[in-house]
């Protein structure tokens, strides 16, 4: 086991190597106050903030932080109010959030991602998988094949979806979290392309609280009632295993190429249901940042602060890539 261990995280390790060591351009200081993702007596994220806040001091002692993670419901409105400094979402920015900021302030907040979401980690944003059952010969689908089974009107039929033999005139049953949550709300902006109207067959189910106290996710209810279903199709996670269902590989476009889930997939983002946690500032159009916001940022954007992503367990390291292009938004 702690070989496998040591692999996974010599191969995960790679591109956290591979980022540009922080440098402080210069000694700045201030107070950064950082608002959103978090709950009281739960550790979603204040760990590794506390980590890439402590780094950060190492290099700029001078910068001091104040953190008020009591949810992400309150971060946006914390930032256009100017009582936060930085918000740290724990899901993507709903269009409603941006509405507000927008009408405060009259632009648009800038958006800096600081991690990737989870392949199979509760609470850490973990990536929706589609699944079907294990006998089904369904392999692969377009996203937008996904909306037509998931969303209203189109995909009816197993034929639909380019299955043949007796099973092609089957219907397809369609299982899901409550569209209400925060993962029905990220499908739909995933897969929907903008539309709002869900497919008015799905089965949805909630969180379950049983007589003994235990609590069963909707996510694993989702699996367990898609394997006693041959007609059946479902998003949930790879958190939830059972034996009797089967993920699908998923394509941004027609043609491919059409991703499996994994946790290489999911952090290089190849997969197209990939989650991402950003952190956002309000900065005015053509305007540099606040510099010590600049700089604490560009701590997380290196490879000290990608490696507390991996050492942190749960969220995985940004790509190279990815970090370039997020180090270019704070030029």
């Amino acid at each position: 086991m702690r070989l496998i261990f040591a692999v996974l995280t010599s191969v995960l390790l790679l591109p956290a190597q591979s980022l540009p060591e922080y440098t402080a351009g210069r000694k700045v200081s201030g107070t950064i106050r950082i608002w959103g993702h978090g709950a009281k007596g739960h550790d979603y994220i204040e760990t590794l903030v506390r980590n890439w806040e402590a780094g950060f001091q190492k290099y700029q002692p001078d910068v001091v932080f104040e953190n008020k993670l009591a949810g992400t419901a309150s971060a946006i409105g914390a930032l256009y109010t100017g009582t936060g400094d930085l918000a740290l979402l724990g899901r993507e920015i709903w269009p409603s959030e941006t509405m507000a900021f927008h009408e405060v302030r009259r632009y648009a907040p800038t958006e800096i991602e600081v991690v990737t979401g989870s392949f199979d980690v509760r609470n850490k944003d973990f990536a929706l998988v589609v699944y079907v059952q294990r006998d089904n010969p369904l392999r692969q689908l377009s996203l937008a094949q996904a909306k037509a089974v998931f969303g209203c009107g189109g995909a009816g039929t197993w034929g639909d979806l380019g299955v043949r033999g007796e099973r092609a005139n089957r219907p397809i049953h369609v299982y899901g979290f409550e569209i209400s949550r925060g993962f029905g709300y990220y499908f739909q902006q995933a897969v929907f392309a903008g539309d709002f109207k869900w497919n008015p067959g799905l089965v949805v189910f909630a969180d379950q609280k049983l007589e003994t106290g235990k609590l069963v996710d909707a996510g694993k209810r989702v699996l367990d009632a898609l394997a006693q279903d041959p007609d059946g199709i479902a998003y949930s996670s790879a958190l939830y295993e059972n034996p009797g269902v089967k993920p699908i590989a998923l394509s941004k476009s027609e043609g491919g190429p059409y991703i499996l889930p994994g946790k290489e997939t999911v952090q290089s983002r190849a997969y197209p249901l990939t989650r991402v946690i950003s952190m956002f500032l309000d900065r005015a159009p053509h305007a540099p940042a606040r510099q010590d916001i600049a700089e604490f940022l560009r701590y997380i954007l290196s490879r000290e602060g990608q490696q507390a992503v991996l050492l942190d367990g749960g969220y995985l390291p940004l790509t190279r890539s990815v970090v370039q292009a997020e180090r270019k938004k704070l030029e």
